[in-house]
């Protein structure tokens, strides 16, 4: 795929709509040195210098989307609280429209903090509560999706297993997106099985990949043409999930594409350094689905979306790739 080519679709994200839901979460970096060991314990001791909050979870795909579009909005529901107003905060001051999120203090802001020194990842802190929606919240969020429909490109699902997907409510939003013709790609979760019809794309990594087909876990590092597991796997999930197109992540091997009716194509990744694969996956997903929105190829997404994630790996903190950064590295 030439760099034109990567061109001529990228100039036609920034007019895409895409809507987000999913898990919404806050990441907070907390950068530092470390000097010396606790007396109290054999652990370091860690001198904070700076303090970072990103978007996270399905906010994180939103920001990578918001890189390319300004039509980028999320939906879900978080807490009523300071974390949350500092994620919504951010939301907005990147572009994203927040008016489907639901704020409400029934819910708990799911926070992840990681403690980062000399470039290493010391620790990370979690703070949640799993969330189930209320059946009133997800009428009211239906509802909404519905009334967006018409005017959107494409709906992505992002699904941490934090409760916010329930199985009637993707059942739903699928029937939805399938009703007015839109895209639909997924992240799935192993953790919270849900049954998917008729998406778009739907995109596992290898271990969830093999998770959702129910088969142990396998990876000798083999070229993933030629893994006869992994292609089992994406044999297998291509006919239980009944979808037109099946992207597993595959970390330093890239990425491998299922579609229907033709032969598994396999992009080998385009990092150059891996630094931090901290939000990979979002930046695969978001750059997929803008470029099936533009009209390319099932293949020519998956080499634009495993570009993108080269780029991203090679960054600190919850990265983003912008369109300059994805188009020259098709140059390279």
């Amino acid at each position: 795929m030439d760099k034109s080519r990567v061109a001529e679709l990228v100039a036609q994200f920034g007019e895409k709509r895409i809507l987000v839901i999913g898990d919404l979460m806050l990441d907070e970096f907390l950068w530092g040195k470390v000097s010396r060991i606790s007396p109290e314990a054999p652990v370091p001791v860690v001198e904070i210098v700076k303090e970072e909050f990103f978007p996270g979870g399905a906010a994180n795909v939103a920001r990578n989307l918001a890189e390319f579009t300004k039509n980028a909005s999320l939906m879900g529901a978080t807490g009523a609280c300071s974390r949350a107003e500092i994620l919504k905060k951010l939301l907005v001051s990147e572009g994203v429209g927040v008016d489907a999120i639901q704020f409400r203090s029934c819910y708990r802001t799911i926070v992840k903090t990681r403690v980062i020194a000399r470039h290493q990842h010391v620790v990370r802190i979690d703070r949640e509560t799993k969330m189930h929606l209320q059946a009133a919240h997800q009428e009211e969020a239906l509802a909404r999706l519905e009334s967006m429909l018409p005017s959107l490109d494409a709906v992505i699902v992002e699904d941490y297993g934090k409760g916010v997907l329930e199985q009637r409510f993707t059942d739903e939003i699928a029937r939805l997106v399938n009703k007015f013709g839109k895209v639909l790609a997924v992240d799935p979760n192993p953790n919270n099985p849900l049954i998917w019809r008729q998406a778009t794309v739907i995109k596992p990594n290898r271990s969830e990949a093999f998770a959702s087909a129910g088969i142990p876990f396998f990876d000798d590092g083999r070229y993933p043409m030629e893994d006869v597991a992994l292609q089992r796997v994406g044999s297998l999930l291509m006919e239980k999930w009944d979808m037109q197109n099946l992207l597993i992540t595959l970390g330093e091997q890239g990425v491998l594409l299922f579609r229907k009716g033709e032969s598994p194509y396999h992009a080998p990744t385009r990092a150059r350094e891996v630094f931090d694969v901290s939000g990979a996956g979002d930046t695969v997903i978001s750059l997929f689905t803008l470029a099936l929105t533009a009209g390319a190829a099932a293949q020519e997404a998956a080499e634009i979306a495993n570009h993108a994630s080269g780029v991203v790996v090679g960054k600190l903190g919850t990265a983003t790739v912008t369109p300059a950064e994805l188009i020259a590295s098709f140059e390279e």
